[in-house]
């Protein structure tokens, strides 16, 4: 639900401020089943996902979303702007650190991208993971930690600049990050986030030094939480069978004998088992079922989200152990 209101919102600031309508274009790239893309159709604005899963892509185009399976690239990019699809905004969201050819993937937005448009990046921002100790939130999938610092230099060499910088709440803290091309008007916000990481240090490794020990530390400190809660006979349950969920569990080496099942709202994930430590995953009505006297909450980038889903779990006295930054328990 946090995700669906965020993209509807940011839609809908977009087509105001930039007077969108029949005669433009939107293309978003990893576009899932449309979630975004139509808040656009809804206000009238022409529509093209961009998703490799097929069978995700088969869905969007079940609700009228038009939707290539394709992976997106500069070949991608230049083909789509030679058969004369130019876009007045590209979204890419929460993609960006998963592509191995940041060059490619940045020529081809350059590529597609109309002369007076815009490009929306969102991405988690590395210097939240970094101050709020966000371990989890490294797997597989990410290859990439992205500061401003890091992607300037990137836009500029595929002819684009990173014209204003946003930090946002979602997903632990991400970067928005609207690009056009080069020569269009910078605003204050670029120079002032780009002070404060050299203030920061972040452009030097000294930042980032100390982080595996401080996760090192919060993990032990997780392991003796939940084994002295076990040791006085209480029971534990999780919340949220997500990527991250998976990594700290692992990690921390947390499995069923610390915790009995872990809830979820997805139907794809009930009946399964967290990978690695083989933890059911069982529906979110779990929790009322069996009242856990604790819940981790795995999910904790939708922590307000999951206390408005869970009130009368917590109504009855459960209560919530929420692990990133810190251990603490509400």
């Amino acid at each position: 639900d946090t995700m669906l209101a965020h993209a509807r919102a940011l839609v809908d600031r977009i087509v105001a401020e930039r007077r969108l309508g029949a005669g433009h274009l939107a293309i978003e790239i990893a576009s899932n089943d449309g979630y975004l893309l139509c808040n656009y159709q809804r206000l009238g604005v022409p529509v093209l996902g961009i998703e490799p899963a097929r069978n995700i892509a088969r869905v969007a185009e079940s609700k009228g979303i038009p939707t290539l399976a394709e992976f997106f690239g500069r070949e991608l990019g230049q083909q789509l702007a030679r058969e004369g699809h130019r876009a007045d905004v590209i979204h890419a969201h929460n993609v960006f650190a998963h592509v191995p050819d940041v060059n490619g993937f940045v020529a081809g937005m350059a590529a597609v991208l109309a002369p007076d448009g815009v490009a929306v990046i969102e991405a988690p921002y590395v210097r939240d993971m970094i101050e709020r100790l966000e371990f989890d939130t490294i797997y597989h999938e990410h290859l990439f930690y992205f500061s401003a610092s890091a992607m300037q230099p990137l836009f500029q060499r595929h002819g684009l600049t990173l014209v204003d910088v946003e930090r946002v709440a979602i997903h632990g803290g991400s970067l928005r990050l609207w690009i056009a091309h080069a020569g269009a008007q910078v605003k204050p916000s670029v120079a002032a986030l780009l002070a404060e990481e050299r203030a920061l240090g972040m452009t030097g490794r000294d930042y980032y030094r100390d982080f595996a020990a401080r996760a090192a530390q919060l993990r032990e400190e997780l392991r003796d939480k939940l084994r002295g809660l076990k040791s006085r006979g209480l029971r534990i349950a999780g919340y949220g069978a997500a990527a991250k969920g998976a990594v700290l569990l692992n990690y921390a080496g947390i499995g069923t004998d610390l915790v009995d099942f872990v809830a979820d709202r997805s139907p794809h994930k009930q009946g399964r088992y967290v990978p690695g430590v083989r933890i059911p995953v069982r529906a979110s009505a779990a929790l009322l079922e069996s009242q856990p006297d604790y819940v981790l909450l795995l999910a904790w980038n939708f922590e307000d989200e999951i206390r408005v889903q869970q009130a009368e779990y917590l109504r009855r006295g459960g209560r919530f152990i929420v692990p990133v930054p810190r251990v603490r328990i509400d």
